[in-house]
């Protein structure tokens, strides 16, 4: 390539280099640059407002009981509630200098593909020690190395007890017969698709990279009812329209729970996770930052996350949590080894070949 061809002459690339260098120094001066520190203790915000990016519906409902309401009152803050998901493209259209959430709830994918795009996100080794409630973390909710899991659900089949017989019991069970048009899953950018694909690549395939298994799959699925959401799944459930679905184990436990002809199968052959993972926005503004420190260290609180298990069957990531008796009558414990034999696929490979996977599995489900 010439320098005629790239529109810059030598002289314009000297002086970009020159830029570049003097670039650091404006960023040492900038308000997001000075040092945020949070050592536990309530403290006046004056007014400042954080941005929250968080799922809607009931359980925006619930973080903001929980959680959300209490903290605008003693931190004198106001909260910025954007539950108007995905994040992706908000992040990626502003640069990473100018980020549209101060603190975000994610689910692994999305959050990875972020944090591809652009150095978005605090790294755990800033974060973390200025989080004190941190230190109550089992060692996997940091595993993933760009955010901090507080939660998470398990995944499998749900149906319907009146309607199906024999329960499923393995994973191919969704593909029967009897069940073609009442069966149940998602769009592709739901995590559920993701998770449920990459699993069907390997049940039917060599492995989760064996991607045509998983397309051919995905045809034999058909017909199936394709939904955006788990709530909308819950309520084509509700009406007998699917009698089993893709779907973590929160709802169904809350449906049968309620007396609802409800159950739950989990996957055997592969075991992934629903999870629930905070991120801090590196360039947040100072006063942002460290009230986005202040809510981490509170929803890792042992009483926030009882209370979301109480009412979503989340599964807490913290030590010291006790388990509300919605999840101790289910079995669930909470201890280091509670994870043991949970499988997390590949996410870098899937978001390589993310747009092939994509457009492939939407013309699938639109034929």
């Amino acid at each position: 390539m010439t320098e005629k061809t790239t529109g810059h002459t030598r002289r314009t690339i000297l002086k970009m280099g020159v830029a570049a260098t003097t670039l650091p120094l404006f960023n040492i001066n900038h308000a997001w640059s000075q040092d945020v520190a949070f050592d536990g203790k309530v403290f006046d915000a004056g007014g400042a407002v954080l941005r929250v990016g968080e799922w809607g519906g009931p359980w925006g409902e619930l973080v903001n009981k929980y959680l959300l309401t209490d903290f605008q009152k003693e931190f004198n803050c106001k909260i910025e509630y954007d539950s108007t998901w995905p994040w992706f493209p908000k992040f990626v259209a502003g640069g990473a200098e100018k980020p549209p959430l101060d603190i975000t709830n994610w689910n692994l994918p999305e959050m990875f593909k972020t944090a591809k795009a652009g150095d978005f996100f605090l790294k755990l080794d800033e974060l973390l020690p200025n989080v004190p409630n941190a230190k109550n973390l089992w060692p996997f909710a940091t595993a993933n190395g760009v955010g901090v899991t507080w939660a998470f659900n398990q995944y499998g089949y749900a149906y319907r007890t009146d309607l199906v017989s024999p329960p499923p019991s393995s994973f191919k069970d969704l593909w029967k017969p009897e069940f073609a048009g009442k069966r149940g899953t998602y769009i592709t950018s739901n995590t559920l698709q993701m998770d449920f694909f990459l699993v069907a690549c390997g049940i039917f395939g060599k492995d989760q990279y064996d991607l045509d298994a998983g397309y051919e799959a995905m045809k034999a699925l058909m017909p199936a009812k394709i939904s955006d959401f788990t709530g909308n799944m819950q309520t084509l459930m509700d009406r007998g329209e699917v009698i089993v679905a893709v779907l973590d184990d929160a709802e169904p436990m809350q449906a049968r729970d309620k007396g609802a002809p409800f159950a739950f199968w989990y996957w055997t052959e592969q075991q992934p996770i629903l999870t629930q993972t905070y991120t801090i926005s590196r360039y947040a503004e100072p006063m942002q930052k460290k009230l986005a420190f202040a809510l981490l260290d509170r929803a890792l609180d042992p009483t926030f996350i009882g209370n979301m298990g109480k009412e979503f069957y989340l599964r807490p990531t913290v030590s010291n949590a006790v388990l509300p008796d919605n999840l101790a009558k289910a079995g669930v414990v909470n201890s280091a080894d509670a994870i043991k034999g949970f499988w997390v696929p590949d996410w870098n490979s899937y978001l390589e070949n993310e747009d092939d996977i994509v457009e492939t599995v939407n013309g699938i489900f639109a034929s």
